[in-house]
């Protein structure tokens, strides 16, 4: 029978079932209902226990946690590159979302599982450093399609498909806790709660000065403390009320004391500003898209600015963050909506993988950097959504976003970010999974999860805990549970973390 220990949508403890069986996804027990119509026999909606109103509601919290990269990643990418030429904005922004919307519907139809993608966050601003130092845009955007369609190659060959299945259950368990961590790090982070230390010896400083200062703070906490109350009394949606109850209260604090920007257009610093989004109602609601850069990349005209093997190297970096990005991504949603098998594998992933792969190559064609699965997706799952149909409804709202960018922002990230925070919170609880009587199972598996946060990156995480784990199994003697996979791809993150002097070098 359905668990009727809380209410339909509402989220659960990450990862609170165990598997049955060693292929199965880990489902609430009971029997199997019958479809009620095309689209529930399509995308499994009856079979994962959910509805279509779950679905939906959860399709439309995912988009709102990540809308904030269709202002973000023009931003990012709003340098000059080596020329000195620039990207458009305005075409950056319209295609970031419109390409995110395709992919989105991609990854629901195909894959049928709630993931969401769009221009990834860190690998874009690889791409933006690249640019600015070393190719032009359409050249360094090139060498990102051709990591894409190597990617993808590397999914139809099932090579990516067996490099997720060799890495070991405590690994996977702690990649899903450390994505816990960075999100709850990056929801402090988009929140302005946690920030660059501006003197001292200690890196980071709790809001402004060592003080909750400032109206968008204080729109921050009392959306984290409304979205606790929410989840914790298992309120339907929760997590998306909390989000426009905090959108509201937010237009209505800068309609009354004019708070504005933390960064204004004259380049002036506000730290008691609005940290992305400035909360106000925009005086258009349409606004027609430029989609002028699309094609504008040359897939080997980096090879020729800057060498071959330095060329292959970038390329080489760009991958590994992407490969192993998903690898991450995909674990913490799976977990999140209890979709892992009793290997903490997802069933019939090949697809998924291959949607994955595709967007990186797209996004390079889009000129708007790789795409990639977003971990945000995991606060849709949290919220109920279990099926690709989730996924459809984020991409149909992306679309929509295309056209009427000037309503995605007026969601600031102070009204997001709360979510984020409670998803952490959700994921973390997977910790309880973890062997802790075996130290060369604990500190891989602890590397893991502090490397995600204290590095900004779900690739650096995974790296030092495949490294770790390798070198430690092999050092207690038990090169025989290593599998020969976890070899080969500890061997290429030795390579990804050895890249700065080897680009030196040549």
């Amino acid at each position: 029978m359905p668990d009727k220990s809380r209410p339909a949508g509402a989220p659960r403890a990450a990862g609170s079932t165990a598997a049955t069986g060693a292929s199965a996804p880990r489902r609430s027990p009971g029997p199997q209902m019958r479809p009620k119509n095309g689209l529930d026999r399509y995308f499994g909606i009856t079979a994962r226990r959910s509805t279509v109103t779950r679905e939906v509601r959860g399709g439309v919290v995912t988009f709102f946690t990540m809308a904030y990269i269709v202002v973000l990643n023009p931003i990012i990418l709003s340098g000059p590159d080596v020329t000195g030429a620039t990207l458009p904005f305005p075409a950056v922004a319209a295609l970031t979302a419109f390409v995110a919307g395709v992919l989105t519907i991609a990854m629901g139809v195909i894959g049928r599982y709630p993931l969401a993608l769009a221009a990834g966050l860190g690998i874009n601003a690889v791409v933006g450093v690249y640019a600015a130092t070393q190719l032009t845009w359409p050249e360094v955007m090139g060498l990102v399609v051709l990591e894409g369609l190597l990617i993808s190659v590397l999914v139809l060959t099932g090579f990516r498909r067996a490099v997720f299945t060799a890495i070991p259950a405590q690994l996977k368990t702690a990649i899903a806790v450390g994505i816990g961590f960075f999100l709850t790090l990056i929801g402090l982070v988009d929140a302005g709660f946690v920030r660059r230390a501006e003197s001292g010896t200690v890196p980071i400083s709790f809001g402004v000065g060592g003080e909750l200062a400032g109206w968008p703070l204080l729109t921050f906490v009392v959306g984290l403390a409304l979205t606790s109350v929410l989840v914790v009394r298992k309120v339907r949606g929760g997590l998306l009320i909390g989000i426009i109850a905090t959108t509201v209260l937010a237009i209505v604090i800068e309609a009354i004391a004019s708070v504005g920007p933390a960064v204004g257009p004259d380049g002036a610093l506000n730290p008691r500003g609005w940290a992305l989004q400035v909360p106000r109602l925009p005086d258009d609601v349409v606004a027609a898209p430029d989609f002028s850069i699309v094609g504008n990349f040359s897939l080997f005209g980096g090879f020729e600015r800057i060498g071959v093997v330095a060329a292959l190297l970038i390329v080489f970096a760009l991958m590994i963050a992407d490969f192993f990005d998903t690898v991450g991504t995909v674990t913490a949603v799976g977990a999140e909506g209890d979709l892992l098998d009793s290997d903490r594998n997802l069933p019939g992933s090949q697809p998924v993988l291959l949607v994955d792969s595709i967007a990186a190559a797209a996004g390079g064609a889009a000129s708007i950097s790789s795409n990639t699965t977003y971990v945000e997706s995991t606060a849709g799952v949290a919220d109920g959504a279990r099926t690709g149909l989730a996924s459809v409804v984020t991409g149909l709202l992306f679309l929509v976003a295309t056209f009427f960018s000037p309503l995605v922002e007026v969601v600031p990230s102070e009204a997001a970010a709360p979510v984020l925070v409670i998803v952490g919170a959700l994921l973390i609880s997977q910790i309880r999974d973890l062997e802790w009587g075996d130290l060369s199972l604990v500190i891989p598996a602890f590397l893991t999860i502090a490397l995600m946060p204290f590095t900004y990156s779900i690739t650096n995480g995974i790296g030092a805990g495949v490294v770790s784990f390798v070198l430690l199994r092999a050092a207690v003697g038990r090169v025989r549970e290593v599998h020969p996979l976890m070899w080969v791809v500890a061997g290429l993150f030795v390579v990804y973390f050895a890249l700065e002097p080897l680009q030196q070098l040549f």
